[in-house]
């Protein structure tokens, strides 16, 4: 591989299946909403037509992290405005990230699945994701995204104003909702 694999999950708990996007530049938050994107395009609107709301649990740093705006501002942008959806998010406080149902039902088993084994391609990596299986069911679909990230992105207190954010009263920057009137 000529340069690192950077993958980004989405585990479905109701479905028990995981949907695995991997790619080759950087880990940003542009990327993590680029997946999720994809994620409802491909399988989300299949699975649940009549949704108008989507709840996401996430880590509280990297690329979905609490404290990022290209995070908050690019999920109104994609998920809310083109999509309809009303997006609620519930960050795992920091150091609690093992509670995240993905990492012990996802990104575990896929772990297991491809121990041992150079990962020398996004093929290999991609296929091994996808053969990752459990015996409750679970199934992985996995993906490619050729798309080159840009790391410090920014969005401009104007935009961040402008941002349709609700936040909750129980642990306000850790939970929030994005909703588009």
């Amino acid at each position: 591989m000529d340069s690192y694999a950077v993958p980004y999950g989405i585990y479905d708990t109701i479905l028990n299946q995981g949907a695995i996007f991997v790619g080759d530049s950087y880990d940003t938050p542009a990327f993590a909403v680029d997946g999720i994107d994809l994620w409802w395009r491909i399988h989300g609107q299949k699975y649940y037509p009549n949704a108008r709301e989507l709840l996401i649990l996430a880590d509280s740093g990297g690329s979905n992290s609490n404290r990022s705006r290209i995070w908050k501002w690019g999920l109104e942008q994609k998920l809310c405005a083109k999509h309809n959806l009303t997006v609620t998010v519930c960050h795992y406080p920091p150091g609690s990230s093992k509670w995240n149902p993905i990492e012990h039902r996802l990104f575990s088993e896929i772990s297991k699945n491809w121990a041992g084994v150079p990962l020398e391609s996004y093929e290999k990596v991609i296929n091994y994701a996808r053969t990752t299986t459990t015996a409750s069911g679970l199934k992985v679909r996995a993906r490619r995204i050729r798309k080159e990230y840009q790391k410090g992105q920014q969005v401009s207190d104007e935009n961040m104003n402008n941002l349709s954010i609700e936040r909750h009263d129980l642990f306000p920057n850790w939970n929030y909702t994005l909703k588009l009137d």
